[in-house]
């Protein structure tokens, strides 16, 4: 499955600069995803990203349920 997000060109910059040579966007937020750090990053975005209508929603879900099915 695909989404699309929406970010602010510094942000897009930031992001940039934080890639791997080779590293795709999917790459690069897997990989901080799974950095004990990614709070501070996470932080450092935080009303950087505008989400499409009715996608904070669905992901707020999504998260929720996947933290349950993590603490099983």
């Amino acid at each position: 499955m695909v989404k699309t997000l929406t970010i602010r060109e510094e942000v897009y910059e930031k992001l940039v600069s934080m890639k791997r040579p080779g590293e795709s966007f999917s790459e690069l937020f897997d990989r901080l995803a799974g950095q004990e750090e990614t709070a501070e990053v996470l932080r450092r975005l935080r009303g950087t990203v505008e989400f499409a209508r009715g996608e904070k929603e669905r992901m707020t879900k999504d998260i929720s349920s996947k933290r349950a099915e993590s603490r099983l």
